[in-house]
């Protein structure tokens, strides 16, 4: 805490912002990494997001088959978002992964597809496999 000009100033915002301590080596931790390691395309997603349909349909519109996870379909979906929050930095969704590399979200993933850029991501990773 500081203070200003006498007023005591509290850091860290509310208790709603702050990310619980997550186990990096927890069953939602190892099942995440699985998932990336095990598939050359893998979304976190909710169902009902506007930005996990945009990247989705990149992959559909390139004719890519990708894994997806529903977080709001999960008993554990809010602790699978806490570990990707510990492996991206942020706990925005989707979380797309491209041969085990975060490329970001929607709007990245569709900026990659834009530029021509994504199928040659994939084909890579296929390629890897």
């Amino acid at each position: 805490m500081g203070k200003n000009n006498g007023v005591l100033m509290t850091m860290g915002g509310s208790p709603s912002c702050q990310v619980a301590a997550v186990d990096m080596r927890g069953p939602e931790a190892v099942m995440v990494k699985e998932k990336i390691h095990d598939n050359c395309v893998m979304i976190f997603s909710k169902t009902y997001c506007p930005y996990c349909k945009m990247a989705k349909k990149a992959f559909k519109d390139l004719g890519v088959p990708y894994e997806v996870y529903e977080i709001d379909k999960e008993k554990s979906g809010m602790a699978v978002q806490d570990v990707l929050d510990n492996m991206t930095g942020t706990r925005t969704v989707p979380r797309v992964f491209v041969g085990g590399t975060c490329i970001g979200g929607g709007t990245e993933t569709k900026q990659l597809y834009k530029e021509g850029k994504l199928l040659d991501m994939v084909k890579l990773c296929q390629a890897a496999s």
